[in-house]
């Protein structure tokens, strides 16, 4: 259910990315940003750290049926697949340009972005996993409470994403653009910190093996500790975030947003505890939610790859048929959104009315694909 939730949330954000009015850069950013756009962007923060979680998570139990080599040989396999899918398949989703982008000299744009820290952090886990679920849950942690050392001293890119005067180890913490052949690959999920949550789930896999009662005590209780430390550490200042908050000349509400505001490229501690707190309430509460919903979001939790790689597909091809009717050219709006014509684009309140439409269309293709691996044990299964 919960992986359900966090996928269609996801989709509210691409939606964003490619349908709303001045969308080229993130909200963020803009310390004016308006109360509704902040939180439109600000929820989809728990899309990526929930599902890079969950997918640790995934493992760890893996560990109850299969062998070390066996559940090994499915992350090392399973994460190189992933990133042929990001480079090949969601690369030509983005752009619709397999052929290359004018605006970065004609190269083919390749963003590496979730599928990207997902399947890098499986490769990882594929060969640490056998030091045991302990020593995974400690490493992880480490990572997530001690790459926030690293701001002061790792470099950051100027140019961000589109800086490919870096070496290729700034990656690892920070973004970055590569030039391969005739490949842009921009780094825009840098892997440590995703590492760290993906150990991290695969440690914490043995509060879902539970009872009901004591697994959800457990997780509120480390939810709870996780949204407590979070509004703590981030008041404090002291560390946790390149970006401290400070009150705000606008009022309390502009310093919530500010104090809300905490950074995901690389994700830092107080934007896990941020994310991560929550979702293990919520997990914990799952029983509370009305069961039309909760069969509703387990179905799209059943399929999230397929639901993935569809809505990219749509989302783009929607967006297409708008800028023609905006009256652009179909050629303007095949490439990456940043680039799309000024002009393009619809109202804030538009833009959920496209996400339900994606959400809606698709639950076709997630209940059908859902009810095949519900019928179905094949291999092959385990990838799609």
């Amino acid at each position: 259910m919960l992986r359900g939730l966090v996928i269609v949330i996801m989709a509210l954000d691409h939606v964003r990315d490619y349908f709303h009015a001045g969308a080229a850069s993130d909200p963020m950013t803009d310390p004016n940003v308006g109360v509704a756009l902040f939180f439109t962007r600000w929820v989809t923060h728990f899309c990526a750290p929930v599902f890079v979680f969950l997918a640790g998570t995934s493992a760890g139990l893996m560990t109850a049926r299969k062998t070390p080599a066996q559940v090994g040989r499915f992350l090392l396999t399973r994460g190189l697949w992933l990133l042929a899918i990001e480079w090949f398949v969601i690369a030509t989703a983005f752009s619709f340009a397999p052929w290359g982008i004018e605006q970065i000299g004609g190269l083919v744009l390749t963003p590496m972005q979730v599928l990207w820290a997902i399947g890098g952090s499986m490769v990882v886990l594929a060969g640490v996993q056998f030091l045991g679920r302990t020593s995974c849950l400690v490493l992880g942690a480490a990572i997530l409470l001690g790459h926030n050392l690293l701001d002061p001293v790792w470099p950051v890119p100027p140019e961000g994403v589109f800086d490919t005067s870096q070496p290729l180890w700034v990656a690892l913490h920070a973004q970055m653009g590569v030039v391969v052949g005739p490949f842009f690959v921009g780094l825009v999920y840098p892997l440590l910190p995703w590492v760290g949550v993906m150990l991290f789930g695969f440690g914490c896999a043995g509060i879902f093996e539970l009872a009901p009662g004591p697994r959800e005590r457990q997780l509120l209780r480390r939810g709870g500790a996780l949204i407590v430390a979070f509004v703590i550490v981030r008041a404090s200042g002291v560390y946790g975030d390149p970006n401290p908050w400070m009150p705000q000349a606008g009022g309390p509400v502009a310093t919530l947003l500010d104090f809300l505001n905490v950074t995901k490229y690389p994700p830092s501690l107080l934007f896990m505890l941020m994310t991560l707190g929550p979702a293990a309430l919520l997990a914990a509460r799952w029983d509370r939610v009305p069961r039309s919903v909760r069969d509703v979001l387990v179905t799209y939790g059943r399929a999230p790859f397929a639901f993935y790689i569809a809505h990219f597909y749509l989302i783009h091809a929607l967006s297409v048929a708008l800028g023609v009717a905006q009256g652009f050219a179909a050629s303007q709006m095949m490439t990456f959104m940043a680039f799309f014509p000024k002009g393009y684009g619809l109202s804030l309140p538009l833009v959920y009315v496209v996400w339900l439409i994606v959400v809606a269309a698709l639950y076709p293709l997630v209940r059908w694909v859902s009810a095949v691996k519900a019928r179905r044990t094949d291999w092959w299964l385990s990838y799609v």
